[in-house]
């Protein structure tokens, strides 16, 4: 393919259409400066501006990478395999930014998980709060990531449902480690009660143990899981 060739091939296409650079720049919605890189050889215009040259010229894509006119009707299947070839282009581009967006998504839930068991104690609610909005962040990116990857639906949203179970397991078990190894109240408890019969301890309840806090606040203080 000879650049310089295609180029001077463009610049009498244009001198034919008496247009100055600026003229057809504007007419491509590009700069005079790109127009004249292709008519000098320096540059070759993508594969969706040579349709709009090939249109605008009625010269056929060919005759353009040729860089001399062979015929004077544009040959419609070239032009539609063209078309086709941006297309394809184009959305492997969307492909591309949408696996980004995902992975950044899911990168910035993760953290933020990371973040709030990191940051708030443990008797802390707002450390379960972040989590979960953290989760539900990290989901999303996951869908993203995963949405050109598995085109059937229903295997998108099991893989979705599998990682919300994975999520809920590790904060279980680390609930249970809290507990058991650190002497911590569960972060993932969705009740908190103060028996009067008992007023010296908090009873902590998660969706698979009950936890006690005896003597909270103290340095006496136990935490155990019922049995």
């Amino acid at each position: 393919m000879d650049q310089i060739k295609i180029g001077a091939f463009l610049k009498k296409l244009r001198k034919e259409k008496e247009l100055t650079q600026e003229q057809l720049a504007e007419k491509l919605s590009v700069s005079g400066r790109t127009v004249s890189r292709w008519e000098t050889g320096n540059n070759m215009p993508d594969i969706g501006m040579l349709i709009e040259l090939s249109d605008f010229y009625k010269v056929s894509i060919p005759e353009i990478i040729a860089g001399e006119r062979k015929r004077e009707i544009m040959n419609q299947e070239t032009r539609e395999t063209a078309v086709a070839m941006a297309e394809y282009s184009r959305n492997e581009v969307k492909v591309g930014q949408l696996k980004v967006i995902g992975y950044l998504t899911a990168a910035f839930g993760l953290f933020i998980i990371i973040s709030a068991l990191s940051i708030f104690p443990s008797d802390s609610s707002w450390g379960s709060i972040y989590a979960t909005l953290g989760s539900i962040i990290l989901l999303i990116g996951v869908y993203l990531s995963l949405r050109n990857v598995l085109k059937k639906r229903c295997w998108r949203v099991l893989t979705l449902v599998g990682c919300a179970v994975l999520l809920f397991g590790a904060f279980t078990v680390s609930d249970y480690i809290a507990v058991t190894q650190f002497n911590q109240v569960p972060r993932f408890r969705y009740e908190t009660r103060y028996d009067s019969r008992n007023p010296d301890q908090l009873v902590h309840k998660t969706l698979f143990f009950t936890v006690v806090q005896k003597n909270p606040g103290t340095k006496d203080e136990q935490v155990y899981i019922v049995k």
